[in-house]
């Protein structure tokens, strides 16, 4: 009798799992790329405007453009008429078929969490074939915040995750050192009035 690790297997396709909102500290492994491609202007295509991706890129001197379903801009339809130089952000697991194709579409660098079971997928793994793929992996698994607890983090998450990026990064494969700190998602430390 074959056992299997069913939350594992379910946990990047529930769509709660679609409901968890990154930390500081998963979000800023990523910012030293983007520095280093002097990229100006990122499309955060999920986030609202407090979201750590937007508010840690305006802290670092980006332009931001973010976009979210709640506000009637789906990813899968809409596109910023302004330019943007690239696209990063942590999508909807559920969905990473359809926003990993989508983003290849879109021809632009990107960078975006996601699972890392989607590194065995099989039709993601023609995309990567096909398009190229860089990863930047961690330490450690991640933790996130739920929309049900924005106070502290959930930790033991039953999958590992990292960022799965298109031009972004300088090697094809790369780790990062992940710090999990005890931080509220309304910390001020991003918010500065210089």
């Amino acid at each position: 009798m074959a056992i299997t690790n069913q939350a594992y297997m379910k946990a990047s396709t529930a769509p709660q799992a679609d409901e968890c909102l990154t930390p500081l500290t998963v979000v800023t492994p990523i910012i030293p790329f983007i520095q280093a491609k002097q990229f100006k202007t990122i499309w955060c295509p999920f986030d609202k405007e407090d979201s750590y991706y937007v508010r840690a890129f305006k802290y670092y001197g980006f332009n931001v453009i973010h976009s979210h379903i709640e506000d009637g801009q789906d990813f899968f339809n809409y596109e910023p008429t302004d330019s943007y130089d690239c696209i990063v952000s942590n999508p909807p697991f559920s969905k990473k078929i359809n926003i990993v194709t989508r983003l290849y579409k879109l021809d632009k660098p990107f960078a975006v969490l996601l699972p890392q079971n989607a590194l065995q997928h099989k039709k993601l793994t023609q995309l990567y074939m096909k398009n190229g793929l860089e990863y930047l992996g961690f330490n450690t698994r991640a933790s996130f915040f739920t929309r049900g607890n924005l106070d502290s983090l959930k930790h033991h998450n039953f999958f590992a995750s990292g960022y799965f990026c298109h031009n972004v990064l300088p090697e094809k494969l790369m780790f990062s050192n992940l710090e999990i700190k005890s931080e509220s998602y309304y910390d001020e430390i991003l918010d500065k009035d210089e």
